[in-house]
């Protein structure tokens, strides 16, 4: 008998211990704001991301990759707070799933499309104009780029290549990648000698270098939309927003060299 009620009285003070610490991860995980963003966002919103969390004492998880898979993990129930789209498509994807919140939609960014090759590259810079024979300039080497039928990126440079009628040429030659930053590590890593990245991606990492830029009307414009979750579970998801498009936060994106764009609702 006193053995049991020993026993007994132990079980009980282990479930009292317990109790709190299970209230405070379930209080963490609705204070934590999760994050899905394209990949190309990174450096930036990383840098973001800690100073709010420096200043708040809240945590910014965030998952990067490309816009695509973000948006299928979403559509999948995939549990996160905000989305941030390399593209209109992709948060046109999720929207019309009705797993946005509508009125928090806003037009975020913008980028540049750029060729890059490693930071070695003795050939010159490339003039990306009508005409180009970029089959050329590659040689036997294959051009890096995101899967031109998902991934923004490479749908940006797809229509850039085809614009300038030198998409035929290099369709064969085409190192499809999961990401934009997985074709960017492609070339400087120097598995591929050029590549086709935003410009972002391009000045973040110093074993590349930029060789040419895209005339910006020979791709649809790069616009990042974000919004916040139907299904978001953090109490601070609004605040992080409202963080993005404030001025700290537009330095920081300024600083990766994004264009800011006119805090005015997309559709």
């Amino acid at each position: 008998m006193i053995r049991r009620t020993v026993l007994g009285r132990l079980a009980l003070a282990f479930a009292l211990l317990a109790a709190p610490a299970g209230l405070a991860l379930a209080d963490d995980a609705k204070a934590r704001v999760t994050v899905f963003a394209a990949a190309s966002l990174k450096n930036a919103l990383d840098t973001i991301g800690a100073d709010w969390t420096r200043e708040t004492g809240v945590d910014v998880k965030v998952s990067y990759a490309a816009s695509s898979a973000l948006a299928k993990q979403i559509e999948q129930g995939a549990p996160a707070d905000l989305f941030i789209s390399a593209d209109l498509d992709w948060m046109d994807y999720v929207a019309k799933e009705d797993l946005i919140v509508a009125d928090t939609r806003q037009n975020l960014l913008g980028n540049r499309l750029v060729l890059v090759a490693a930071s070695d590259w003795s050939k010159g810079d490339v003039d990306l104009k009508p005409g180009l024979d970029l089959a050329a300039v590659l040689g036997d080497g294959r051009l890096a780029m995101g899967e031109v039928a998902s991934v923004p990126a490479g749908k940006y440079g797809k229509a850039a290549l085809e614009k300038l009628g030198a998409w035929d040429g290099v369709s064969a030659k085409i190192a499809g990648a999961e990401s934009v930053r997985a074709a960017l590590a492609l070339v400087s890593r120097g598995e591929a000698p050029l590549g086709v990245v935003y410009k972002t991606d391009a000045v973040a990492d110093p074993k590349v270098k930029i060789v040419g830029v895209f005339p910006a009307d020979s791709h649809p414009p790069i616009v990042y939309p974000v919004a916040k979750l139907k299904d978001s579970k953090s109490a601070n998801a609004d605040a992080l927003l409202k963080r993005l498009i404030a001025a700290p936060a537009r330095s920081a994106f300024e600083a990766a060299g994004f264009a800011v764009l006119p805090p005015v609702s997309g559709s």
